[in-house]
């Protein structure tokens, strides 16, 4: 009767949904049908709603405005709420909220109004909101399975294990005879360390599953091995083996199960059986390096017996090489020497590139690099004379490529200890014999970004990518050094050979979360002092970890009903510790350093991004400057004026801005080419929400504790500090930044006249356990008295003597400009570190003395840029662009 009373035209409609091939009603039927209709709600989720599901918005727009045009119905709760949620799905996101929470006041007992207010809250990402939402839903409708399941993933997204848990019970309740019921309700138990209660819940699944032992049923050997995974990590390793020989043939992944039988025969201490199936591994895979270290564990051999394990794989595998690898990990003297010679005989002669880096690992023994370096210049030797390894060979003759990979590898060996003369050496003469070689061009690269000249890095990067430009590695290696090198648009238009086209790269790059060449830009700008660029780059990175969180929502349905659990465990385990990466750690740590600057030197307006240090330039360097000032001046005014013609579609991205605090957004880059940033009122907080993750999850790092004091010591959050430097201190007492917050810790400590009374008395036992009764200058003599012989810690002990006492800066200097040989840790990178300090007041003014140590510098590493002398960055730039071939590495040479 309720059509009747209305104004509604059932032939409107019953034309919509047959258009659109929904369901095919005629007239008469429909009106026969709209006599159940006994309320405005049925009327609405059948129309409504049934289009919302097959996302025919506009539709469900015409039925919501036919019901509400009504006077009647024009407060309707449920089709306020529903014309919302599809305004939503249009895009129309102020309009929707406005219509849901109208339609929630004028229903507050609906849960149907409860749950579209959920969703909308889902669709922002604001998942606590979103499950409070689903709370008051389930308060007038407990045992709605949609409501519970949006809930269950909900409380599993935002790890809320224990809500979790007793929504599965529920949906198992009320759906006992579906597979996902029983999976979810025993993955909460899983995700919740109660092995046994979930091994158990899956078990009493298997029992009802039908399947025969002679099919081959891939998500059931998948429940199988999962089922297993929980027996194992319950620690009952005598039932999981048990599962494990009884379900063996219904599992599909034979490989797996065998590798699991190995570790549970270990340890239940059956060594003898692990041993027979490591070894049948062996000869499924003689070049997998766990089978090796899982039958040294079952035979449990001292040194000698261990080497007869991979004797024994010589005779057998007499191709292999992971077997002759091993024992060079705990071999040593005349066996060491014995064992490697015919490893690096075999990789030599079939040309293996990767020899040296699996022998890196060994370089952390002097006796061993000794023993590599004199029998791989013998072979060089030999190979020249006679085309032999050794004189005394009795054999055929080695192929000219021989000689080839030995010089490669001798370059590389030169290098990682440090002689980049002798390394160029061997990687020319390498190249004069082979210039078609991409591998030699890389190592030639790499030497001079280890001697510290990037640039030259770049430019040698560069031939090697001009040798092969379709391979993408060496076009990305190249776009690194290029960035590396500060050359951020030739590094793009490098990346834009493999991104997509009709997109600029770094737009493409930016989608494809590319985050290596984010991270690489961030640093580039940073050193060019270009912090807005930098800090854009880092929550750029920031975002995709972001969206990575988030992407996870769509798997928590998929991978239970693929019944991928294992990897769905792994998963969900990863995400927890997501910002662990080292990409999010070194964004995280360059954006804190960044604003950690921004605090110390505020900038007063935007221009000062160009500014640069004009003390050492040139008039003509000085003019160019000049003029790239007022192009780029030029260039802001144009950008001030596009900014202002699109000034509607900024405003809404820069509520959401304030409203979530960031700081820095591209805007439109499909249509822009420019990014508004705005300025950072307090970087300090900024800061902070940058260490938050790092100090949940990098406590092992020294760095996290540091970052974290130098931004509490500048909010002078005393408590913090404490707490910083005591983990730090935990991890290494002896480390030189963490000296430096120490000492800085102790005189603020000292200095400071507002602290309360408890926090002081708890500040001066602290201090008292950490310095003893020494004052800051005894600590300080003391910490240098420790570690006299060390570069590094002289140089922080120097920086604290002329930070307590500005008069002993003479003193300080020469201790901090000291070069001798016996000094250890006397590396480029500490030595760079010293002339930036003399240059930047960290020692106070010494600008003559850091003239002669850039020269004393330059005399021990001549291929380093920041050690050459005026006027050479000019040559490397015109080398860079390929005008000169090997003037500037004569030029070094000379100097």
């Amino acid at each position: 009767m309720f059509f009747l009373a209305t104004s509604y035209d059932p032939f409107i409609i019953n034309n919509a949904f047959s258009q659109q091939q929904i369901f095919f009603f005629s007239p008469s039927i429909f009106l026969f049908l709209s006599f159940f209709f006994f309320s405005i709600n049925v009327f609405s989720l059948i129309c409504t709603q049934r289009c919302y599901e097959h996302k025919q918005y506009r539709n469900g727009l015409k039925f919501c405005k036919q019901i509400l045009s009504n006077p009647k119905f024009s407060e309707h709760g449920e089709t306020l709420a529903m014309k919302g949620l599809t305004l939503n799905c249009l895009g129309k996101k102020e309009e929707a909220y406005e219509l849901v929470r109208r339609g929630l006041r004028n229903d507050l007992k609906s849960h149907v109004c409860w749950h579209v207010y959920g969703l909308l809250q889902r669709s922002d990402k604001k998942y606590d909101e979103a499950i409070k939402c689903y709370r008051n839903a389930l308060k007038w409708d407990k045992d709605n399975l949609q409501i519970l399941r949006d809930l269950s993933l909900l409380q599993i997204q935002m790890r809320d294990l224990e809500g979790y848990r007793e929504t599965r019970y529920q949906l198992l309740q009320l759906r006992p005879a579906q597979r996902a019921s029983w999976i979810g309700y025993a993955i909460a138990y899983h995700l919740l360390e109660d092995y046994e209660m979930a091994a158990k819940i899956i078990e009493e699944f298997r029992k009802t599953q039908q399947t025969s032992p002679d099919k081959v049923d891939y998500e059931y050997s998948e429940l199988l091995l999962y089922q297993n995974q929980v027996l194992r990590e319950a620690g009952l390793f005598r039932e999981a083996l048990e599962h494990l020989t009884t379900y063996e043939k219904q599992i599909c992944d034979k490989l797996a199960v065998e590798e699991t039988k190995g570790e549970l025969l270990l340890s239940l201490e059956r060594f003898e059986e692990a041993a027979d199936v490591y070894r049948q591994l062996q000869e499924r895979n003689p070049e997998n390096w766990s089978y090796y270290h899982g039958l040294e564990k079952a035979l449990k051999p001292g040194t000698h017996e261990k080497l007869f394990i991979y004797e024994e794989a010589w005779e057998k595998y007499p191709k292999g090489l992971v077997p002759r690898r091993l024992p060079l990990s705990f071999l040593s003297g005349d066996k060491f020497r014995e064992c490697l010679d015919p490893y690096l005989r075999m990789n030599f002669s079939k040309g293996c590139p990767p020899v040296f880096t699996t022998l890196r690992s060994l370089y952390q023994d002097k006796e061993k690099v000794s023993i590599i370096e004199e029998l791989v210049v013998g072979f060089e030797t030999s190979l020249r004379s006679c085309r032999m390894f050794s004189p005394n060979d009795d054999g055929k003759e080695e192929p000219p490529t021989t000689l080839l990979w030995v010089q490669y590898f001798l370059a590389q060996h030169y290098d990682q200890i440090g002689q980049h003369t002798k390394a160029l050496e061997y990687i020319n003469a390498a190249i004069e014999s082979t210039p078609t070689l991409i591998e030699l061009f890389l190592i030639k690269a790499k030497i001079y970004k280890h001697a510290g000249n990037i640039r030259e890095a770049a430019r040698w990067m560069d031939e090697a990518q001009a040798l092969d430009t379709a391979d993408r590695f060496i076009n990305s290696k190249c776009a690194k050094y290029l960035l590396k090198a500060g050359l951020i648009k030739e590094a793009e238009e490098m990346c834009a050979k493999f991104t997509r086209e009709g997109a600029s790269a770094v737009e493409n790059l930016n989608e494809m979360q590319c985050m290596w060449f984010q991270t690489e830009c961030a640093l580039a700008y940073k050193s060019m002092k270009k912090y807005g660029e930098a800090l854009k780059k880092c929550h750029e990175i920031e975002r995709h970890f972001v969206e990575i969180t988030d992407d996870q929502f769509d798997f928590h349905t998929y991978c239970m009903r693929k019944m991928t659990l294992r990897s769905y465990v792994d998963l969900l385990k990863l995400e927890d510790v997501l910002r662990m990466h080292p990409f999010y750690f070194k964004a995280s740590q360059t954006a804190i350093l960044i604003y950690l600057n921004l605090h110390d030197n505020p900038l007063t307006d935007d221009s000062k991004e160009l500014q640069a240090d004009t003390g050492n330039l040139t008039d003509k360097e000085l003019k160019k400057l000049r003029n790239k000032q007022r192009r780029a001046q030029k260039k802001a005014q144009l950008e001030e004026e596009k900014k202002n013609k699109l000034a509607r579609v900024c405003a809404c991205l820069k509520r959401e801005i304030q409203r979530n605090s960031k700081t820095f957004i591209v805007l439109g880059q499909k249509h822009l080419s420019f990014s508004f940033i705005f300025k950072v009122e307090n970087p300090l907080d900024e800061a902070v929400k940058f260490l938050t993750p790092l100090k949940n999850l990098v406590k092992n790092k020294i760095d996290t504790h540091l970052l974290a004091f130098e931004i509490y010591f500048r909010k002078e959050k005393f408590l913090l500090m404490l707490q910083s430097v005591k983990r730090a201190y935990a991890i290494d007492p002896d480390h030189p930044w963490l000296h430096q917050c120490l000492v800085r810790f102790f005189k603020g400590v000292s200095e400071s006249k507002d602290l309360a009374e408890s926090v002081s008395m708890v500040l001066k036992q602290e201090i008292s356990r950490l310095f003893g009764e020494s004052n800051g200058k005894s600590f300080n003599q003391a910490f240098l008295t420790k570690h006299f012989n060390s570069i590094p810690h002289r140089v922080a002990a120097a920086k604290m003597m002329f930070y307590l006492d500005p008069s002993t800066q003479m003193k300080a200097v020469d201790l901090a400009i000291a070069l001798d040989e016996s000094l250890n840790n006397r590396n480029i990178q500490i030595c760079t570190e010293v002339l930036e300090n003399l240059r930047d007041g960290s020692l106070g003014e010494a600008k003559e003395t850091a003239e002669l140590y850039r020269a004393e510098c330059h005399k021990i590493c001549p291929y380093t840029l920041a050690f050459m002398p005026p006027g050479y960055e000019e040559n490397m730039k015109i080398a860079v662009n390929g005008d000169v071939s090997t003037e500037t590495e004569e030029l070094a040479n000379d100097m």
